[in-house]
């Protein structure tokens, strides 16, 4: 997936909606559970998990010594431990043990609000940690509190309070812990207390903490940066009395909730957002200037090698960032350079992938030539480092010293991510793959860019993990995760079916889209239902050649065919691919998603009347859209946690796509799911989690009103309690399982 911020929301994460596998997976067979030939949707979301080991959040040691993981448990897949590797030893160690240090105490809603921004909210035990500067601890949060864990297996308590420590940090040379605590920055020496440095002001103002559409929309899920000595920290101060108060009823099971939450809807006022420099006990402390215009985005803040401070600013529109040098010691910026949306019809896409280098040489991530490429500016001149029809998707490393440039992208196809490296300098040669075709991979590299970690699988092999040299040779394996005879998922092999993967035309009759599909064991002469699983919006790349775990089987096993399309707008093609949801959004993604239905039923072996269509958020959405322009398309939809009408999103993520209602209200009449709910005529199932504070109730809730009060039958399963992310010990199956009563409820089944 490209490395930019549209997938920070989980309206753009595909992998949930296509499979809620972030469940609770303990789980018990209900009677009238849906039972497939091989494996059942109660055993998919079961531990262990048929994926194998999934190991998290790998980092090396600053000496490059040691790796360290979190480590999920093989009775309770959503438990993490911190394990160490010793690449000298060879033995793996576990570090801190999550249940035994753990307090259990239930965690703050702030910091549960920020887990559920971080997509992490499913999760238990440890979900991150930072190595000391020295590599001789780490810093791990557990149950809202801090503790420094010794690679000798010693662990320190450093806070113990009722209160959740937001954003904790150890400053860069492992002086200091730095945290946020009701609303304030707080700093201390690690093994003495912490002291708040920023004022304690009203509910409104936060200190050190990313806004909502920051963490939601934009990547950015911290709100300070320390420098390089510990002699400064940028904080950020956010003022959230302009945003408005969205009343959310977090219905459940036995009582409700309700929240005021600041949510700014597109078209609404964002939070005030301003950025301070201060001392590590708040002294001296000195605004940054970022420009007259207040309604901006704050979209990234570094610190480079020779102490400057950097801002990317970001226009309300979305369609200019400047990158302000700033001065630390009085606060005052001047524009370094400015970026422009590729054409005038677009936006900036924001992005990880750049580097400060010593000499105040810059590499940088840009589409400027219509694909996502990296560059380098140095004192004010720029020069293309890749370029092609194809896409750098993450920046590894930018090894000034040895000339080299490592990355992610999918130049030997769109399918497939690969690690390359790149000799740098004049004449600039043609970027060597160092992984191995058939995989689709991801990586991190160490700061010295001299070992990358790398993640591979296919379609038919689970997530590996492995260190490699700059030549791409591995030296050891982190999670080989073999399907041999002790994998989890070994006894369902034999029923594992291979993907197919092919290109229709789009609705342009010119663009090629790329389609994905999983058949049963298929009997001669006999038609089959097709499963068409689609997301459908900006951001998410769904079609690739990469495991999608054993859901997908399930369904399989069911006997349905499974089937996938990338439509116009989807990520990792390039500008103009992405360009035609401008203004637009439920348009050109019905068009095309249209012609793969049609592709369907020119198959001698697809059943055309029996093809259910499913999606979950944007997917949801564009389900609704679909039903409405093609009634008889369709034997049945099923539209989970839909957006109806974007006036009810974000501001970052939908004015991104959609410009402002106030200034386009005809652009967002039309892409509302609302006006022509009533011309759904096919089999529907609604789904909606009742505490859902990302796309809210609301979004549903006037659905249904609409469908009712126009006498439209349709069906809902609505889940008291649960957010965007419908997921829990009995929830996942019970989901799945009430998605396939619908269909076989309405004759979408498989043939005799």
């Amino acid at each position: 997936m490209r490395s930019t911020f549209l997938a920070a929301s989980l309206l753009a994460s595909a992998a949930i909606f296509c499979a809620p596998a972030y469940a609770d997976n303990h789980t018990m067979s209900a009677p009238d559970e849906v039972v497939t030939a091989d494996l059942s949707f109660e055993r998919v979301f079961a531990s262990p998990s048929l994926n194998g080991a999934s190991p998290r959040g790998a980092q090396l040691s600053p000496d490059g010594r040691y790796l360290t993981v979190l480590r999920n448990r093989d009775d309770d897949l959503e438990r993490y431990d911190l394990w160490g590797y010793d690449r000298e030893s060879g033995a793996w160690t576990m570090l801190v043990d999550s249940e035994k240090l753990g307090s259990g105490r239930e965690l703050s809603e702030d910091e549960k609000m920020q887990r559920e921004r971080a997509r992490v909210g499913n999760l238990k035990g440890i979900i991150t940690y930072q190595w000391s500067s020295d590599g001789k601890g780490v810093l791990v949060p557990l149950d809202g509190d801090l503790y420094l864990a010794g690679l000798d297996g010693t662990v320190k308590r450093l806070t113990d309070t009722e209160e959740s420590e937001l954003n904790p940090a150890l400053s860069p040379t492992g002086k200091y812990v730095s945290f946020v605590r009701d609303r304030q920055l707080w700093t201390g020496e690690v093994g003495r207390d912490a002291a708040p440095i920023t004022p304690k002001e009203e509910d409104t103002i936060r200190w050190g903490e990313a806004e909502f559409v920051a963490q939601e929309e934009m990547g950015r899920l911290t709100g300070y940066w320390w420098n390089g000595d510990d002699s400064r920290i940028a904080v950020q101060r956010t003022d959230e009395s302009p945003v408005g108060i969205v009343t959310r009823a977090a219905i459940g099971a036995t009582g409700t909730k309700v929240f005021d939450q600041r949510y700014p809807v597109a078209g609404s006022d964002n939070a005030i957002v301003e950025l301070f420099v201060m001392d590590p006990d708040g002294g001296n402390k000195v605004q940054v200037d970022l420009g007259a215009e207040i309604d901006i985005y704050l979209a990234r803040v570094d610190w480079a090698p020779d102490g400057s401070l950097y801002v990317q600013r970001q226009n309300r529109e979305q369609t200019v960032l400047d990158m302000l040098k700033v001065d630390p010691a009085t606060g005052k910026s001047e524009i370094v350079f400015t970026e422009n949306a590729a054409t005038q019809d677009y936006w900036i896409n924001l992005s990880d992938d750049y580097r400060f280098h010593d000499d105040g040489q810059m590499t940088w991530w840009s589409e400027r030539d219509g694909f996502g490429h990296l560059y380098s500016w140095f004192k004010g001149e720029w020069s293309q480092i890749t370029q092609g029809d194809w896409v750098a998707t993450k920046l590894l490393s930018a090894n000034k010293d040895q000339g080299q440039i490592f990355f992610v992208g999918n130049k030997d196809g769109v399918l497939e991510q690969h690690v390359y490296a790149l000799q740098t300098g004049a004449g600039n040669k043609e970027p060597v793959r160092l992984t191995e075709v058939g995989y689709s991979h991801s990586a991190t590299m160490d700061a010295d860019g001299k070992t990358l970690l790398i993640t591979r699988s296919n379609h038919n092999q689970p997530p590996q993990s492995y260190i490699a040299d700059t030549a791409g040779k591995r030296l050891a394996w982190v999670e080989e995760n073999k399907l041999d005879g002790d994998h989890p998922y070994a006894s369902h092999l034999a029923s594992h079916e291979p993907a197919k993967f092919g290109t229709i035309k789009a609705a342009d009759g010119t663009t090629d889209l790329h389609w994905k599909m999983v058949t049963p064991k298929m009997e001669a002469g006999k038609k089959y239902p097709v499963f068409y699983y689609h997301y459908s919006g900006p951001g998410p790349q769904v079609v690739t050649n990469g495991w999608d775990g054993a859901l997908q089987q399930a369904v399989v096993d069911a006997g349905y065919i499974w089937f996938e399309l990338d439509n116009r707008g989807s990520a990792n093609r390039g500008v103009a691919f992405e360009q035609p949801l401008y203004h637009a959004m439920g348009g050109v993604e019905v068009d095309d998603q249209r012609e793969g239905a049609e592709f369907l039923k020119t198959l001698d072996y697809v059943d055309g009347d029996k093809i259910a269509l499913y999606g979950w958020s944007y997917g949801g959405y564009m389900t609704l859209k679909q039903m409405q322009a093609d009634p008889g398309l369709f034997a049945a939809g099923i539209s989970g946690a839909p957006v109806t009408r974007w006036e009810l999103y974000d501001t970052h993520y939908t004015e991104r796509f959609m410009g402002d209602p106030r200034k386009v209200p005809e652009a967002y009449e039309k892409a509302s799911a609302i006006p022509d709910a009533t011309k759904i005529s096919d089999p529907l199932l609604l789904i909606h989690g009742m505490a859902d504070d990302n796309v809210v109730f609301e979004n549903s809730s006037e659905l249904i009103s609409v469908l009712q009060e126009g006498n439209v039958p349709f069906e809902m399963m609505l889940y008291p309690g649960y957010t965007h992310r419908v997921a829990g010990e009995n929830i996942s199956p019970h989901l799945w399982n009430t998605m396939f009563r619908f269909l076989k409820a309405h004759g979408v089944t498989p043939p005799e």
